[in-house]
């Protein structure tokens, strides 16, 4: 049985949304095995598309396929060698018979923060002082943020965001631990952009 996509719309007349409906009572023809590339794969929506230079037309693949493998996507621009099959809809992938991730694209990792508040980081780090030292006021990792000192200005509180921590790979931070910090004003007072360990040089 296979499964294929069909755009339809909600009741309320909205956008279009993608639905699974199985296809066994339409005829298929089986084609022999090609090799093709992932062109895009939407895991959220668990399909995608792969081009290959012996077919004519994009060839569905379906997560569905992908179990006996391992997986539930794959990344774009993968080989894929699989058997299609031509429904009335158009070309689908009915069997995966090997995945070369060797040609595939980087994922690009993906940031915790939106593009906003990303946008107002690089300000802040483009604003923001030379490496000085601070001491770790306290940090609490389930909340995502904490504050350091600088050093002689106990009184005087620096916030510190988890992303800016993970991107120090210092790990924890514990309190009274001594850091080296780039220190920004911003419409919420002092803000760390880059944490490093106490003593670490720039060359």
């Amino acid at each position: 049985m296979y499964r294929v996509p069909r755009a339809t719309a909600n009741s309320s007349g909205g956008e279009l949304r993608t639905e699974y409906t199985s296809e066994t009572s339409v005829s298929e023809t089986e084609l022999p095995p090609v090799l093709g590339r992932v062109k895009w794969f939407d895991a959220t929506r668990g399909f995608g598309f792969i081009i290959s230079d012996d077919l004519e037309g994009d060839i569905l693949l379906h997560f569905s396929v992908l179990r006996e493998h391992g997986r539930r996507s794959v990344p774009e621009g993968a080989l894929i060698e699989c058997v299609p099959v031509r429904l009335e809809r158009g070309l689908q992938a009915k069997k995966v018979l090997s995945i070369d991730l060797s040609s595939a694209l980087p994922q690009q990792p993906r940031s915790s923060i939106p593009a906003a508040e990303r946008a107002d980081r690089k300000a802040l780090s483009d604003a923001a002082g030379e490496f000085e030292v601070v001491e770790v006021k306290w940090f609490n990792r389930v909340r995502g943020y904490g504050f350091v000192n600088r050093i002689g200005a106990e009184t005087e509180d620096v916030f510190v965001h988890m992303e800016t921590v993970r991107q120090s790979h210092l790990g924890d931070l514990q309190p009274g631990q001594k850091l080296e910090a780039r220190i920004a004003p911003s419409g919420k007072g002092l803000t760390a952009t880059e944490l490093r360990a106490s003593g670490t040089s720039d060359f």
